[in-house]
Parts: structure tokens; C-alpha cells; sequence
């Protein structure tokens, strides 16, 4: 299925009851709706949310940019929202992860109407916070894809490897990465990405006026996005609830999925009761 954002045709899916509670999932930087896993989806579906996840611009299904294009994070935002519009949700649950949570946040500062909660996941409130990311975790990041679908498998593990902590799955990760590379091949689209979150505002001010329930959650040892970042989030939205994994990296390890679903549905919880 498709939303309309102005010149973009924005992919999006949808699991569970659709009278379930409307969870919205953002991903990060080059991730494609799939890069929500499946299990990870079902347990959240197991606990009563409706699931969308989506594309967005620049990756999977979605629109690629013409030649020369330029936005910013309210730009994917509002992607974001049309999707919620394609599917006429008023407000939803919302939860970003990384770049993803950086939109999310963004979407919560311009449009609050929209969400009903908040889950921010290993973020900043601006590019570079909280000390920035140390120059073996940024390599990492900027390693340029392979060409070949085995070239990425590997650069996707080699990743995950310097970004996440000791509970990587690697099985999982190799997965993930040849179904990304088959459905769509596109590493122009995280550049463009990574320049819209490079280029955007700091939203902590933003962040301050944020009245809906929020829970921020990250990793101790993110050696891309540190802790402090994650800490000042929590520290700008009034009532924030803050989570601190411990031996948990950049990255989304199963172990840890537990937990994830606990919080989201608490925060929803809290949402409900207000």
C-alpha cells in the first residue's frame, strides 16, 4: 500500500487486528520497513497493537529523490504523517529508532496531535550530541556498500559488529541483510538521509514542549550515539521516562526485545489513562 506525500509514494504495511492500538514504527538511517524484524512484530502484535511500519523516502519501495534533491527531517516527517492520513488514524503510538527516532521526535514537535505516545530508541536531539559518535563506530557507519548482494551481508555484519554490544545476532543480522539487498539495492538513499539528519535543527527546545507520554530507551555502550545523548532527550521532555540497557550497543538485539515490548505497551498504558 501507498500514502501520498506530495511528489512521493510512501510504502507502508500494516500487522495485526486493525482495532488494535495504532503503533507506528520509524525506521533509521537506509532502513527499510523490514528492518523491523518479523518476531519483533508479532510479539507487538501478540500484546494488542496494530503495527505500520513503512519506507521511507529514498529506500525500499518508496520514492527515490530526483538528482539534486535536499530535505530535512520535517520533510520525512510528514511522510510519516500522510501515511497515518492514507490509513485515516487520528493519533497513534509512536516509536523511532536512531535516524527513525529522530523523525519520530520531529513529528511529535510538529505535529502532537498525531501522537498519542512516544518511544524514542538509542537518539539525539540534535546531530552530534552528547559527545558524537567515536571515529570506529562513524567509519563503520560511512563503509561504502559493496555492490554485491555477499559484499553487503558482510558489510551488514562487520556493522553490526562495531555498532551493537555483546548480544548481537549475527545469524539475524545476515537475514536481514540479504532480504534488504534483494527487495532494494539503493545506498544513495542513506546518504541523502544522513544529510537531512546532518542538516536539521537541534529539537530540544522542541522536545521541551512535548506533553504526551514519552519513553526514551538506549543502550549504555552505543559508541555511536553515546548515552549522554539519550539522557539529555529524556532530561528536555517533561515526565520522560528513561531506560538504560546495559550491555546493549547501536543495535537491536533480540535479547532485548522483551523489554522493548513491556515499555511501548506501558507508555501506551499511560497514554490511555490520560
Amino acid at each position: 500500500m501507498y500514502a501520498s506525500s506530495g511528489d512521493y509514494a510512501i510504502y507502508y504495511e500494516t500487522a495485526g487486528d486493525a482495532a488494535g492500538r495504532p503503533l507506528l514504527l520509524v525506521s533509521g538511517l537506509g532502513g527499510q520497513c523490514i528492518s523491523w524484524p518479523a518476531e519483533f512484530v508479532r510479539m507487538l502484535v501478540d500484546v494488542g497493537f496494530m503495527v505500520i511500519c513503512f519506507d521511507n523516502r529514498d529506500v525500499g519501495l518508496s520514492t527515490k529523490s530526483p538528482e539534486g534533491a535536499s530535505y530535512l527531517l520535517g520533510d520525512m516527517a510528514c511522510d510519516a504523517v500522510a501515511v497515518l492520513d492514507a490509513l485515516d488514524i487520528d493519533a497513534v503510538h509512536l516509536c523511532g529508532s536512531s535516524m527513525g527516532a529522530m523523525i519520530a521526535q520531529t513529528i511529535a514537535i510538529e505535529h502532537p496531535d498525531r501522537v498519542a505516545s512516544l518511544t524514542s530508541i538509542s537518539s539525539n536531539a540534535a546531530f552530534g550530541a552528547g559527545g558524537g559518535a567515536t571515529p570506529e563506530a562513524l567509519a563503520a557507519l560511512m563503509e561504502p556498500a559493496p555492490i554485491d548482494r555477499e559484499g553487503n551481508i558482510e558489510r551488514a555484519v562487520r556493522t553490526s559488529h562495531a555498532l551493537g554490544g555483546p548480544h548481537v545476532d549475527e545469524a539475524l543480522v545476515r537475514a536481514q541483510a540479504a532480504v534488504a539487498y534483494e527487495r532494494c539495492f539503493y545506498p544513495k538513499g542513506a546518504e541523502l538521509q544522513f544529510l537531512a539528519a546532518a542538516g536539521s535543527p537541534d529539537r530540544t527546545e522542541g522536545l521541551r514542549g512535548l506533553a504526551m507520554p514519552t519513553t526514551v530507551i538506549h543502550g549504555r555502550i552505543d559508541p555511536l550515539i553515546p548515552l549522554a545523548a539519550g539522557e539529555a532527550v529524556a532530561d528536555a521532555i517533561t515526565d520522560a521516562k528513561l531506560v538504560i540497557l546495559d550491555e546493549n550497543g547501536h543495535d537491536f538485539a533480540p535479547t532485548f526485545w522483551p523489554i522493548y515490548v513491556a515499555e511501548l505497551v506501558a507508555v501506551a498504558d499511560r497514554a490511555d489513562a490520560t
